[in-house]
């Protein structure tokens, strides 16, 4: 064996033994109980933390500008319904219950949301006003986001990464062809990283859901979401090439899953 070679043994073996199988939620009434695949030294802690930093510095930003929005009734909207949303978190989750969440609205014509780790909300205010989104229609995308948080979705792409770029460099010393490289990065692109990208948004749809329900907000309002979502993204790319199901294969899991989240709307107190 040639001394490349050896190295490249060595880095696989310290990047398989840097990988963990964890379980970051329970599977709830949906049932996502799927293993996921950390590395040990990006710690939950840290990434939270690095992320926390860049919030703040893009909620600074937002308040310089004067598009960060404090006192709107939408703004009153989304906080009402985050603590609803956070208060059931430790469902599927006992220590998101310590998290420093927070939830800002920008005011930005984008159609976009999202819960970073640790808990840090952002809505802009174009997916509110274009979409006309109701009560139950924001549970459904702040229950989604949040989904994200809770799964730690932003730290198993991170883990992914790591990978890749350790593998590419086991395959580099062992002597493989730059263009072999390249060839094998849009395959792992392709084969790999698209579809758990998928797979992890399929899990954010479900657990975002029961989320919802659990917290009062009519689960059926994910379907009228996704339904407004679809007309507002026509030309959208097919789902095979993108990191989001297609809006007609997201539906159909949804409804699949409303008949097991319906009994706890039902239950849920209502304000």
């Amino acid at each position: 064996m040639s001394k490349k070679q050896v190295l490249g043994a060595l880095t696989a073996a310290l990047l398989l033994s840097g990988c963990q199988s964890v379980n970051t939620t329970s599977g709830g009434a949906v049932g996502v109980d799927r293993k996921q695949y950390m590395f040990s030294m990006l710690s939950t802690d840290e990434v939270n933390q690095s992320y926390a930093q860049s919030y703040q510095q893009t909620i600074g930003e937002a308040s310089s500008k004067n598009v960060l929005d404090k006192t709107s009734p939408n703004a009153r909207r989304l906080q009402a319904i985050a603590n609803r949303l956070i208060a059931q978190a430790p469902v599927f989750r006992p220590d998101s219950a310590q998290w420093n969440w927070e939830v800002n609205l920008i005011k930005n014509d984008e159609l976009n949301a999202n819960c970073g780790p640790g808990g840090k909300i952002i809505f802009y205010t174009g997916i509110i006003d274009k979409l006309q989104l109701t009560d139950d229609e924001i549970a459904a995308v702040m229950g989604h986001e949040i989904a994200h948080a809770l799964r730690e979705h932003g730290r198993e792409a991170m883990s992914k990464a790591y990978g890749v770029n350790a593998l590419k460099q086991v395959a580099l010393m062992a002597g493989a062809p730059q263009g072999a490289v390249a060839l094998g990065d849009n395959g792992v692109n392709l084969l790999m990283t698209l579809p758990n990208s998928r797979g992890n948004e399929n899990e954010a749809d479900l657990i975002g859901l029961e989320l919802a329900a659990r917290a009062g907000y009519n689960p059926n309002a994910a379907i009228t979401l996704w339904n407004k979502m679809s007309k507002a993204s026509e030309g959208a790319p097919p789902e095979f090439l993108s990191t989001h199901p297609a809006s007609g294969s997201r539906i159909s899991s949804l409804e699949a899953a409303i008949p097991k989240v319906m009994p706890l709307y039902q239950q849920a107190k209502k304000p």
